[in-house]
């Protein structure tokens, strides 16, 4: 009978203890039409930013304004030397030396 008392007392204690340690539910607030989209809105530029920023990125690894500038110098390097010749062509055709 005194084991039967015992084991009743600490089942009980134990769960009382364990009844304590229960997680409180969390109540959602409830959430107005203008917040879930606000809430929506700022989720969706967020995530452009960040797809933005990610291929701004990637551009800068691949040095595409270096390789710009160095297709825009040798273009302008090559244009300005055929130029050249073709205005020495011209002022001989239209002067000859004689």
């Amino acid at each position: 009978m005194n084991k039967l008392l015992v084991i009743t007392v600490l089942v009980a204690i134990l769960a009382l203890n364990a009844e304590s340690f229960r997680m409180p539910r969390q109540v959602e607030e409830e959430q107005g039409t203008i917040t879930k989209i606000t809430g929506t809105v700022k989720s969706y530029y967020d995530s452009t930013i960040n797809t933005a920023r990610g291929y701004l990125e990637s551009i800068k690894g691949l040095k595409l304004e270096e390789k710009a500038k160095n297709l825009y110098t040798d273009t302008t390097t090559a244009v300005t030397t055929y130029t050249g010749v073709l205005q020495d062509q011209l002022y001989y055709f239209f002067y000859p030396q004689q």
